[in-house]
């Protein structure tokens, strides 16, 4: 029972070094000087203390989430919007007919007290989401609830004074909640199988009785395990500057489909679903890159890979991004265009005039792995006019100051970037400047998936 104790103090301890402010930055709510001696609980979570260890001397055991970014057992979080925070607890106690407790506690009068209870059915508490859908200033809770191995079921609760009512109960596979109908409310969009094992997406919105029901659903291309497995669901916008769900799937062959859910009218409609096939017409060659902003225009652009050829004939498959973006009839346009070159973390936008005139092979030697553009204009054969170069090792510093290369001025730890621009026999100009080439290099960003809600 000490241990149990000591854990319960280091949960809570966590938790109030894990609030954080506006920025972000975790706030430390002791002096740093307290860290030379074991630090004491203010009040008010001596109390909270006492109310958890109630909880576990009646037989639970803590169970926290197991999926996305709230997957702490004790989480602190402001959900009525007057300042102060609730501390949300999860816990199963297996004893009980729905073993799954969430509890929510109230900063009062400097102490604690219980003021709601969701009780759920199954084998662990998947996840949590807190969003304030209506705008009232409270935060709803979306709880996912792992009911069986290859079932999950979503509720979404309102804590009202009278206790915590649902607002949504359906299984599903993956949501999403976004502004779709811009009314300044958030609706929420479920992924899920229907009965035939097809992919649909639910569409829930406020209504003027003020329920939250799905009034409209649209179909999607892709299977729900298509989505699950290496896809993803994305909110982003179209070209009226009209919002979006973007959603992923990737097909064994590989393929990525893409579906694009938009309201119209007030109902939820997949844009780009073709009335003559009934599937996306979005289908593409597999790449690891989904749907972003690429080029910082504020709308969401979809990688549309298209095969480059290779003076190697060493077996790789190079590809060239046509990243898209779409109207809300999912009319597409390519806005930009990039060489991702993900083994080396970079990628590099493309002019204009190299398009359909592109070759591109990758070589590593020893401590530097380079990517080298060619150029064939008619019936010349391919000739090399830059060369992009990772260089790691002891002696990289020494490496990238070696002939015609410069550095390109973005680093990671232990790798420097550089560029060198090669003369070709033609005379042919790539139309790049050192400078322009530097602006357009970027490296790929880290991207953490912190799982799925």
């Amino acid at each position: 029972m000490r241990r149990d104790r000591l854990g319960l103090l280091a949960v809570l301890l966590l938790a109030m070094l894990t609030l954080s402010g506006c920025n972000g930055v975790p706030k430390l709510i002791f002096d740093p000087q307290d860290l030379y001696s074991l630090p004491t609980l203010p009040a008010q979570y001596t109390e909270l203390n006492k109310q958890l260890t109630a909880v576990l001397d009646s037989g639970a055991e803590f169970s926290a989430p197991t999926s996305g970014t709230n997957i702490q057992t004790v989480q602190l979080v402001d959900l009525d919007g007057d300042g102060q925070s609730e501390a949300v607890a999860f816990f199963r106690d297996p004893t009980a007919e729905k073993p799954l407790k969430i509890y929510v506690f109230t900063a009062r009068d400097g102490s604690y007290e219980q003021t709601d209870l969701i009780e759920g059915s199954g084998s662990s508490i998947y996840s949590i989401h807190y969003e304030d859908l209506d705008g009232d200033g409270r935060k709803e809770l979306a709880v996912g609830w792992k009911a069986t191995e290859g079932q999950q079921v979503l509720e979404v609760y309102t804590l009202r004074p009278t206790g915590a009512e649902v607002l949504v109960r359906t299984n599903y596979v993956k949501y999403i909640t976004a502004d779709l109908d811009q009314d300044q409310r958030q609706e929420l969009v479920v992924l899920r199988a229907d009965d035939e094992g097809e992919g649909i997406a639910d569409y829930y919105s406020w209504q003027e009785d003020g329920s939250f029901t799905s009034q409209s659903s649209a179909r999607i291309s892709v299977t729900m395990a298509e989505v699950s497995q290496q896809g993803r669901v994305t909110e982003g916008t179209l070209r009226e500057n009209a919002p979006a769900i973007f959603v992923t799937g990737v097909t064994d062959v590989p393929r990525t489909v893409t579906d694009i859910l938009a309201v119209r009218n007030g109902k939820l409609s997949n844009i780009v679903l073709s009335e003559l096939t009934g599937v996306s017409s979005e289908i593409a060659l597999y790449c690891p890159l989904y749907p972003a902003d690429i080029n910082g225009d504020g709308l969401t652009e979809v990688p549309w890979p298209t095969q480059l050829f290779s003076p190697f004939d060493d077996g790789t498959v190079y590809q060239q991004i046509d990243w898209r973006t779409y109207d809300s009839s999912g009319a597409a346009e390519t806005a930009d265009r990039t060489y991702h070159a993900l083994e080396d973390g970079w990628y590099f936008r493309l002019p204009e005039a190299w398009n359909g005139q592109l070759y591109v092979g990758r070589t590593v030697l020893g401590d530097e792995a380079t990517v080298t553009f060619y150029i064939r204009r008619e019936e010349r054969e391919p000739e090399a006019f830059l060369k992009i170069t990772a260089i790691t090792g002891a002696s990289r510093e020494v490496k990238a100051a070696r002939g015609g290369r410069f550095v390109l001025g973005r680093r990671q730890p232990g790798t420097i970037y550089t560029a060198e621009l090669l003369e070709t026999g033609s005379g042919w100009d790539c139309g790049l400047t050192a400078d322009q080439v530097r602006a357009a290099f970027s490296l790929i960003p880290t991207e953490w998936i912190a799982g799925d809600t």
